[in-house]
Parts: C-alpha cells; structure tokens; sequence
C-alpha cells in the first residue's frame, strides 16, 4: 500500500510532475484549500501566525536542512581527522565540501516541492479533522472504500524483479488520536531476505475515505561477511504517528476522487511528506497514452474493464525526483505500481478477495 517506487528518479520536481500529468489529462488544478475532513484556517486571519502557514513552514524547513548540512559537516570532519593514514585523512577532508554541495542542492530541490506544493493546496494550516465521530469502527464499518478494501484478512502479493511486496490486513487496531485504526502489515523481501517490514494504521472516516494515521517502518540490512545471514535492523526512518511529535495524518484514498485534487496522504516534518494527485477515475487500457506507459495490458485489461479504475501520482517533497503512478481497481484496490519514466512495475500477482484474484497474469 505504500509507495515502493520512490527511489527510482524521473527527474522532475514535484510541481514539475503536477504540471505535466494536468495536461496529459487535461485536468483543472485542484481548487485551493483542504479536502473534506480538514479544517482550513481563514486566510484573513493572521491574529495567532496563521496566514502563509503552508509558506512559511516550508521556509524553516529549508533552514534546518542548511543547519544540518553544517552539523553533519562538522561530525565528518571529527571522523576524518582522527584517521591515522594522511592520504585517507585528506581525501575524507576532500569529500566535505562535495558534500555540502550535494547537500545544499538538494535542500533547494525539497524547498521549492514545497512551496509547489503550497500553490497546489493552500497556505492554510494543515490540520486533519481526528474527531473520533468522523471514524467508523473499522472492522464492522457500515461504508467502505471500494477502491481501497480494508476487510481483516484481504491480502495482496506483488513482485518487481527480485523483490517480493507482501500485505495483509489484520485482526489488530490500534487507537491513534482517539480513532481506532486498522493495522496493516506491508512486508518486502529482496532473494528470499526481509529488507523492510511495516505496520500501516489506517483509519476509515464516516463518508468512505481512508486516513493514514501513521507507520511503523523498520528496515533490515545484510552485511558482507554475516553468517548466518540475518537480517540486521538498521533504520526506522519513516515512521511517524499523528499527533506525535507535530505529525499529522493524511488522506491516503479519498471517498470520491476527483481529477486533479492533490493533497497530503501524510505529514511528520522530514519524515513522512507523500503527496497524492488523482489522475482519472475512468482509467482503462487503450485510451490515455500517458497513463499506459509501463501498465500490462492483460492485467488493466482484467482489472478495468468497466472503465472505472482510478490512478493516482505519488510524490514526495523530500524526494522531488520520485514520481510514480499507482492504480486501483473496485473491489480489488492496488494491483500496479509504475514508473512511466523508467518502464519498472510493481504488479499484483495474487490476491485474497476477489474473483479476478484467480486470473491475474503473470509479470
């Protein structure tokens, strides 16, 4: 459920990415503010620091990577004078500026994603309605998503080359912020060997849409020489709960999507800042060119045969390059990742909840 593309680079900025997918689809920007559920504070009133918030949030952000930049400077430059060897002394000196460079530039790219991001949704504080009342029980909801299925037990495998996406919804929930959430374990593998394994907490509004209330993200690693070769964890970058620490849940599939809405599916300060774009809601193979490219035909041709699978971008402002497409079919949710730059695809090959479960092609 979660984006597993994100490191494969198209090259664009977000608002680059935006820009360009609007007139592939010839859709109208998102009109500015928030989606149902959110609150948006008045524009006009600037009595508690409010006006400009999306701005001038995205300005101290860009002022503590800089900082950072420094702090990690100086950190590197303790290591380096403590090697014993000149050469290797100076050339570790030598790779500190290189680095601030490469540092500095991407801290430019993360700033102007967010500022994008701010002409695409508004300068209102982001601040999802968590009222509880606004939440159905989601193990016995009395609406649902038709797009993003969440029934304890639905299960989904993808592969992409070498690697394995496992997931599964369980009997568990966890209450984040007063609502009761689902908690959905999203496993990847590499040759057989865990290389992360998170917990999702999904929470089901009232209207259908689906909230994202936060990720616990672990991520192994082997290392040469390991025997056995055991997975080591090795981070936890990611995660983030909502109303921990200023992070705040997000939209991760909305009741009715509308073409060209954009809007956050998370938000924990240089953690967990995924933005969704919604595409088209008719999607099927052999009408849009743009939205074909790396899609299988057999599998959209299986999954959307009624003309109603939605497709969604995905993008993030810490990593502006990333740009991926993702679609969903009714009754079956996600069943493709795709990169339409580089041609790589996450595909469905089994499912647990659907008749069309038993007919998937194979990659």
């Amino acid at each position: 459920m979660r984006s597993r593309l994100s490191s494969r680079a198209l090259g664009f900025t977000l608002g680059a990415a935006v820009a360009l997918v609007a007139l592939a689809i010839g859709a109208a920007p998102a009109e500015a503010g928030g989606k149902k559920g959110h609150k948006p504070a008045p524009a006009d009133d600037d009595r508690d620091g409010a006006r400009g918030a999306c701005s001038r949030s995205a300005n101290s952000l860009l002022s503590a990577c800089r900082l950072e930049l420094s702090v990690d400077a100086f950190e590197t430059r303790a290591k380096c004078v403590n090697l014993a060897d000149a050469e290797d002394r100076a050339e570790c000196l030598g790779e500190i500026d290189d680095a601030r460079s490469e540092g500095a530039e991407e801290c430019r790219d993360q700033h102007e994603a967010r500022r994008d991001l701010c002409e695409e949704i508004g300068e209102a504080p982001y601040e999802p309605d968590m009222d509880p009342a606004l939440f159905q029980d989601p193990r016995s909801p009395s609406r649902t998503n038709p797009w993003f299925p969440l029934a304890v037990g639905n299960r989904w495998v993808f592969e992409e080359g070498s690697e394995r996406v496992e997931i599964e919804v369980l009997d568990q929930t966890k209450r984040i912020a007063g609502v009761d959430c689902i908690v959905v374990n999203d496993r990847v593998s590499e040759d057989g060997l865990v290389v992360e394994d998170t917990d999702d907490w999904f929470g089901l509004r009232t209207d259908g849409s689906v909230e994202y209330c936060g990720e616990l993200s672990r991520d192994y690693e082997v290392f040469a020489g390991d025997d056995p070769e055991n997975p080591q964890l090795v981070s936890i970058e990611g995660t983030f709960k909502a109303d921990v620490d200023g992070a705040k849940s997000g939209t991760i599939f909305m009741a009715t999507p509308v073409v060209g809405t954009s809007y956050r599916q998370e938000w924990s300060a240089t953690e967990a800042e995924d933005v969704g774009t919604v595409l088209s809601t008719t999607y099927r193979y052999g009408v849009n060119a743009f939205l074909d490219q790396a899609v299988p035909r057999a599998l959209a041709e299986l999954m959307c045969a009624n003309g109603d699978c939605v497709v969604v971008a995905d993008t993030s402002t810490l990593s502006p390059d990333a740009y991926e497409h993702k679609y969903f079919a009714k009754g079956v949710g996600l069943f493709l990742e795709t990169n339409p730059s580089s041609g790589n695809a996450a595909q469905l090959i089994a499912c647990s909840h659907d008749p069309r479960c038993a007919s998937l092609p194979l990659p």
